[in-house]
């Protein structure tokens, strides 16, 4: 299964990749040649399906429980001051996704979006520690009656150029459910309450809509 977002993306590969082969079969004559170019073709082709896969994830929903967003590896725990929504201290998880990840965001909890802003801005890498405030990124803040409200924010990377995000304000959304896409490389940030129970660790690898990160 392949994420909307990408259907464009892989119909053009798919011509692209289909007439670049019949071009090589008959225009190059030399047999490594003909089959080494045909190959890069093929993996060009196979990253392109592979970056734009949305696996189907079976969420256990819980109130009290904070999904990962993404798929990823943790990069960031820490305490920060959030200075765009809150203005006060929450506990920071960031998940870096390369491009081999699953890169289709996911809403952490359920509940009604308060908050959902668009900010342009710059393609430092996705791990750099002015990414979160520097570069493009949607500011996206969901409340739960039972816990409160939760920050996660969508930030490109030096290859991401397209945000993707579905949620708007009022929307009431499921926990698990499909939030948006970003497009090549890129992190995403979530904003905590102090007394948040983390239940991951730096360098942990996540999955996107299964696996707690965090408890309140």
């Amino acid at each position: 299964m392949f994420h909307k977002e990408g259907y464009k993306i892989i119909l053009f590969a798919t011509f692209f990749v289909g007439l670049g082969i019949i071009a090589i079969e008959n225009f190059v004559s030399i047999f490594w040649v003909n089959k080494a170019l045909a190959a890069i073709l093929l993996i060009f082709y196979i990253i392109i399906l592979q970056f734009f896969r949305n696996p189907k994830r079976n969420t256990v929903q819980n109130n009290h429980h904070i999904m990962a967003p993404v798929d990823g590896k943790v990069v960031v725990i820490e305490e920060v001051f959030e200075k765009e929504y809150f203005k006060d201290k929450r506990l920071q998880v960031s998940i870096f996704m390369s491009p081999l990840n699953v890169h289709v965001t996911r809403y952490p909890i359920s509940g009604k979006v308060n908050f959902s802003k668009y900010h342009p801005g710059k393609y430092l890498v996705a791990w750099h520690p002015k990414a979160s405030e520097e570069n493009e990124r949607t500011t996206i803040v969901v409340e739960n009656p039972e816990i409160g409200e939760i920050l996660y924010r969508q930030i490109a990377g030096a290859l991401a150029k397209r945000i993707v995000n579905y949620a708007k304000p009022s929307m009431e959304v499921i926990q698990g459910s499909d939030a948006g896409f970003i497009k090549f490389g890129s992190r995403v940030d979530l904003f905590l309450p102090l007394n948040t129970n983390i239940n991951v660790q730096l360098n942990d690898k996540v999955k996107g809509g299964e696996q707690i990160i965090a408890t309140l």
